[in-house]
């Protein structure tokens, strides 16, 4: 058996965990957006009928994951562990979600970021025979957040351009042993990497340093480099962050070229109005559920890097007047014909 780590932060899996099931669902926003054809569920409105925006985010986890089992006709019970995470307090999303599925749960936190942790750890389980199936699955909703980390969307706050739009959706994940079809083959853990933004408002800004460090880091750890991917996406850096991303990695040596972009930029046309692009924890989640794996299935790509891209900043420390720190994660996914 070949050793897994490599490298200082990378990991190659001797049994690659297959994506057996996907599932996306997303508000009416997204619904309008290039990528709505990809997408399970367009949701109506962001009540998603309930009474706040907070029991909306849970139920629409909740059927993410109601979708991805029905898919492959699973039923919760064969599901051995439920890895989920949202970005609010407590997350309280994922949370009352595992309360309702009866699940065995564990809650992750990875701000924006959270989604690629799952499948990490969901992939080390599986690797390691130490589960069969489990479910990596994480949400956000634009009215939560908003509420959270900025100002209530009552008060019509003005966005300043840097300014992101949170996904209002879910994405879940089943992962299982199996052969043929979309497999993660590797990943690399990020560390923690802050360069003193403090703009709440810039969260592309924030994260972009940590997403270089861990491309860059995936790229010496297996003595790989672009060339070896069709694509690398990172999840929610948008346009300020990914653009600047990309000058710190070809800063290194590294050319991305065209093969590099981001979820932010890819799930809304620039007629929306979304500023700088999407974030949150379904930004990623829904486009890889969606056009990413399709797109992998399709043939359109066999190789990619999936960067999941989080700011580790909570409400009180933005008070306090701390940085915000970012995390990225990546994973490797290749599909098997």
């Amino acid at each position: 058996m070949r050793f897994k780590r490599i490298g200082k932060q990378s990991i190659l899996f001797n049994h690659p965990p297959k994506i057996i099931s996907t599932a996306s669902v997303v508000g009416p926003k997204e619904g309008e957006g290039p990528l709505k054809e990809t997408f399970d569920l367009i949701i109506k409105d962001n009540l998603f009928g309930e009474k706040s925006w907070e029991k909306a985010e849970s139920k629409i986890l909740q059927e993410a994951v109601r979708i991805a089992l029905e898919k492959v006709k699973l039923n919760r019970e064969e599901i051995d562990l439920f890895l989920a995470g949202d970005l609010l307090n407590q997350t309280i999303s994922a949370n009352f979600a595992a309360r309702q599925l009866g699940i065995p749960f564990f809650g992750l936190y990875g701000a924006c970021a959270t989604l690629v942790e799952g499948l990490i750890l969901g992939s080390v389980l599986i690797d390691g025979a130490y589960a069969e199936n489990i479910i990596a699955a994480v949400s956000s909703h634009h009215d939560t957040a908003e509420r959270q980390f900025r100002f209530p969307r009552e008060m019509g706050h003005q966005r300043p351009v840097t300014a992101q739009w949170t996904v209002t959706g879910a994405g879940a994940i089943i992962l299982a042993k199996g052969e043929k079809g979309p497999r993660i083959t590797g990943a690399t853990v990020g560390k923690v990497v802050d360069f003193g933004i403090k703009d709440q408002n810039d969260m592309g800004s924030a994260m972009a340093p940590a997403a270089a460090d861990t491309i860059i880091r995936n790229f010496r750890d297996t003595n790989t480099g672009p060339d070896d991917f069709d694509l690398i996406v990172t999840g929610d850096l948008a346009l300020i962050g990914k653009t600047l991303a990309q000058q710190l990695i070809e800063r290194e040596g590294y050319i991305l070229g065209d093969k590099f972009t981001d979820c932010g930029l890819l799930i809304y046309d620039p007629v929306q109005d979304t500023h700088a692009g999407g974030s949150g924890c379904g930004c990623s989640a829904v486009v890889t559920c969606g056009y990413l794996l399709d797109s992998m299935k399709s043939g359109k790509y066999k190789k990619i890097m999936l960067v999941g891209t989080g700011a580790l900043l909570s409400p009180l420390s933005i008070l306090q007047g701390e940085s915000i720190p970012g995390i990225a994660h990546a994973v490797v996914i290749e599909n098997f014909i």
